[in-house]
């Protein structure tokens, strides 16, 4: 219960902090990040504090530049809150759920940008490869077995390769950042074994496909109209832990 809470209150911190770095990132393809307010012009900071701040206001003029704080850290909390408790044990917690919980602070703000302007930054997808691929050593050095860590890398492999392979196909509306964040979610998956990796490979499907359904049916988009798929993905990849036997 302790690990729980504690896991709740640091995803609500790290979704509170989530709005900042989603207006820096989220711009057209090919942009630098936003590195000034628009209203006042002042350049934000460099380092650590231009990047991380529990509020997307200017630090000069104090103009809102981002989304409010409270539904990012609320869904920050739930899936923290969620994951902890899936993986708890009778003697705790299982090693795995740093490396998971690692991919869920990545994959939060990954999904906001994907929503904001159709695209899923590469430093921030390598920034979730890196902290998924530490995390798993760790746990497997922990468990004293190589296997579960061998199985994450074949799972990230088989993800990579079957997106890439759909993303190629004619008249599909993959990207190559869908293809990445697939690999990367192959991580965590294939760790936690087949079945699990091929639930979360296939819900994301059924989760973009009933929403193109609704969206459609109340005329709020076309044949035509662009989804982002990443929020999919990460979404499907959740219930898929969560569903697991």
């Amino acid at each position: 219960m302790f690990a729980a809470l504690a896991a709740t209150a640091l995803g609500a911190v790290l979704g509170a902090s989530t709005p900042w770095l989603v207006h820096r990132l989220a711009v057209e393809s090919g942009s630098p990040p936003r590195s000034a307010c628009a209203r006042c012009t002042r350049t934000f900071p460099r380092g650590l504090p231009g990047w991380v701040r529990p509020d997307a206001r200017c630090p000069g003029c104090g103009a809102r530049l981002g989304s409010r704080i409270g539904l990012p850290a609320a869904l920050g909390a739930v899936v923290f809150g969620l994951l902890t408790v899936r993986m708890g044990t009778d003697t705790g917690v299982d090693p795995v759920l740093p490396a998971l919980l690692a991919v869920a602070a990545v994959g939060l703000p990954l999904a906001l940008i994907d929503l904001a302007c159709l695209r899923l930054p590469d430093p921030l997808v390598a920034l979730g490869a890196v902290a998924a691929l530490l995390g798993l050593a760790a746990a497997a050095y922990l468990l004293g077995t190589p296997q579960p860590l061998v199985r994450a890398l074949l799972g990230a492999l088989a993800s990579g390769v079957g997106y890439l392979l759909l993303a190629l196909l004619p008249g599909s509306r993959l990207g190559f950042g869908d293809v990445k964040l697939a690999a990367v979610l192959g991580l965590p998956l294939g760790w936690l074994g087949w079945p699990v990796l091929l639930l979360g490979l296939a819900l994301p499907h059924l989760i973009n496909g009933t929403v193109a359904l609704v969206l459609l049916l109340s005329r709020r988009a076309d044949r035509n109209t662009a989804l982002p798929f990443g929020p999919a993905l990460l979404t499907g990849a959740l219930l898929a832990i969560l569903l697991r036997a």
